[in-house]
């Protein structure tokens, strides 16, 4: 039993006209990411690194060398308006952590690469993100961990596709 078992008891009892059983499949999601973000921000922190500034510089090295993408392939890859990438970017840029460069392929365009001190960072930040990440998770088997890797992804593309 959990706190979300209790709250779906009450439910139980003060509406058995209803099956709250997706309430509880919800609500531990829900309290979940509270739980991940906020150990995940303290990580990002760490580095001088906030959620968006880490999405930004850890889509840039995924990217691979020359660490470089256009904006819309930033905006496609992160999911944000052009607005919030703008400002992203221009924030970033202002740490010296990106430079905007002409695109060579595109000469009215532009690339926002990773600065040599953004990349110094980012490898650093990513590294730490991901040993936070594995300490998250260790309380699963490699096994319940694929499992529930599965579940997630099915109930994903329910609304993905």
């Amino acid at each position: 039993m959990d706190k979300v078992d209790g709250i779906l008891e009450q439910w139980r009892r003060a509406r058995p006209d209803l099956q709250v059983a997706p309430m509880g499949t919800i609500g531990r999601i829900k309290k979940l990411n509270q739980y991940l973000m906020r150990s995940m921000e303290k990580t990002w922190s760490e580095h001088g690194l906030n959620g968006a500034s880490f999405d930004v510089l850890a889509t840039l090295r995924r990217a691979g060398a020359p660490y470089a993408l256009s904006p819309g392939e930033l905006i496609e890859a992160t999911m944000v308006t052009s607005g919030t990438m703008t400002h992203r970017v221009d924030q970033l840029e202002k740490a010296g952590l990106v430079v905007r460069t002409r695109n060579p392929e595109d000469g009215r365009g532009w690339l926002i690469a990773l600065s040599s001190a953004g990349l110094d960072l980012i490898e650093a930040a990513v590294t730490a993100h991901v040993e936070t990440q594995a300490k998250l998770v260790a309380v699963l088997t490699d096994d319940q961990r694929a499992q529930l890797d599965d579940l997630l992804r099915q109930f994903l593309s329910g609304f993905e596709q």
